[in-house]
């Protein structure tokens, strides 16, 4: 069973990601940074934001669905806010997806929010609304639950803790309870928006206690398309009954600014 995270980037590398999805083929996606705007006017808006114009696909959904049309996908939104289409404002939805295998038994799952709550009339100031998502996948070899977040981005605080980041993995372990059967596998994965050896990590290490990116020695989860010097955002933390056969971050080829990490189960 493979297991697959990646923060999307708003689908600015729609081609690129679509075709590697497609041949990555994962059971289980956990994607980060999905843009939905139903009848969309056109299938790339702008995002406009202190002083930033970027390009956006505008229906992640539907592009989902396409590269991998033998998946059903769970969608959970943050936040409704404005994009652009030339002068004109479209209202999007920006939130998680998660996207099963059809036929794999999904037994239970548990969707709230880490931080905030559903803003209808704006995506708001930082650090803004987020969701977590949490299944529990029943296997002959031992029942996994599998949850992921897109943390907080402050740009006071950098991606250093703040009160807001504990409270957010306290929220995100809550949701990962709420399904946790005795005996079960725990993956935590996700864009957290900190660094190697933040409270984040440490309070999530209650329910999983190994980091695999750190772990296996990766130099960070950011390839050559984002610029800054923090290389360190994403992460895939295990159980010990998860049994582990590889790990990855794939740095090539690049299909959004994130690396996308990749579990495969024994």
């Amino acid at each position: 069973m493979r297991i697959t995270c990646l923060n999307a980037w708003g689908g600015r590398m729609h081609g690129e990601m679509s075709a590697w999805l497609g041949a990555n083929d994962p059971d289980i996606l956990c994607l980060q940074e999905v843009i939905h705007v139903p009848n969309s006017p056109s299938e790339w808006l702008d995002y406009r934001d202190e002083g930033r114009n970027l390009l956006q696909r505008a229906d992640m959904l539907a592009d989902l669905a396409a590269a991998l049309p033998g998946h059903d996908i769970t969608f959970c939104p943050a936040a409704r806010g404005p994009l652009w289409h030339g002068d004109s404002q479209v209202w999007s939805q920006w939130g998680l997806a998660t996207a099963v295998r059809r036929g794999l038994p999904v037994t239970h799952q548990a969707q709230g929010f880490v931080h905030g709550s559903f803003g209808a009339e704006g995506f708001g100031p930082h650090p803004r609304s987020r969701t977590g998502h949490a299944i529990r996948l029943w296997r002959p070899e031992g029942a996994v639950v599998i949850a992921h977040m897109h943390g907080l981005r402050d740009p006071e605080a950098g991606k250093a803790d703040t009160p807001a980041r504990a409270a957010q993995a306290k929220r995100l372990a809550g949701l990962v309870e709420a399904v946790l059967h005795p005996g079960d596998g725990v993956i935590i994965c996700g864009d957290f928006n900190v660094l190697p050896g933040s409270e984040t990590l440490e309070h999530l290490s209650s329910l999983a206690p190994r980091e695999l990116v750190t772990e296996g020695g990766h130099p960070g989860t950011r390839n050559s398309l984002y610029t800054k010097p923090e290389r360190f955002a994403d992460y895939m933390m295990v159980s010990d009954a998860v049994p582990v056969s590889q790990f990855d971050v794939i740095h090539t080829p690049e299909v959004s600014d994130h690396c996308p990490l990749v579990l495969t189960l024994a």
